[in-house]
């Protein structure tokens, strides 16, 4: 037989524990009711057992504002709710494409036919380039080769000769038109407008070879557009 001390203290070791189960379990249930009201989700009791549903948001457990004034924090506005059926069985999007290629086909046409029209070039177009001569017929090249040295794609290959009256003047005159980069920087150098990118830029070819621009091809195309190079120049000759 035990004594009465002990028998009397196992007996009350039980109730002692379950007040503590019960109290932690209220704590808990507490806590989730908190941290459900801010989430914006229900409980629901069953028993001493509470279950949750998932929250997503991070809980505040300052926040102790009644569940009642935020069950409708969720839901979806009925202006928004039109919107989207309309979409849906309207095909408003649809729609809204048609009348905009509507405006787009009564509008005048923002092209020109080409080549049987073309638009109007700036003067300062750098096209394909051009020797120019003088009034006279002279060559206006002085063999200074400060094009050759400005050139950074080193396009241009130049071989001097001397007159009869110890002037120099050009024996060789290429351009490898598939190196040129079409800076300009040949035309800024020449010191007397010998060397200039015109406004031609229909000079496609087929092959490699046609390309390869000499003298006498650089000559022809200055006394094809010397005309139009020159009025070039006098509109462009206060900012140079």
């Amino acid at each position: 037989e035990y004594p009465r001390d002990t028998i009397s203290s196992t007996r009350k070791e039980p109730s002692n524990q379950r007040k503590r189960m019960t109290m932690s379990m209220l704590s808990s249930s507490l806590m989730l009711r908190r941290a459900a009201s801010v989430s914006g989700r229900r409980l629901r009791n069953t028993g001493d057992l509470v279950h949750y549903r998932a929250f997503s948001s991070k809980p505040k457990f300052n926040d102790l504002e009644p569940l009642e004034k935020k069950e409708n924090i969720l839901e979806t506005p009925w202006s928004e709710i039109f919107d989207n059926s309309a979409k849906i069985f309207f095909l408003t999007e649809i729609a809204r494409a048609w009348w905009l290629s509507g405006e787009v086909f009564l509008r005048p046409p923002a092209t020109i036919n080409y080549p049987f029209e073309k638009g109007p070039l700036s003067p300062r177009f750098r096209g394909e380039h051009a020797l120019r001569r003088y009034p006279s017929g002279e060559e206006r090249c002085i063999a200074c080769k400060l094009c050759e040295a400005a050139c950074p794609a080193q396009a241009i290959s130049i071989e001097v000769a001397e007159r009869e009256d110890g002037a120099r003047r050009t024996t060789r005159y290429d351009i490898d038109m598939t190196k040129c980069i079409y800076c300009g920087f040949c035309q800024e150098a020449c010191p007397v407008d010998a060397i200039v990118e015109g406004p031609n830029y229909e000079y496609a070819t087929e092959t490699h070879e046609e390309l390869l621009y000499d003298k006498e091809k650089l000559l022809s195309n200055g006394d094809k557009w010397e005309r139009q190079i020159a009025k070039n120049l006098m509109n462009e000759h206060l900012y140079r």
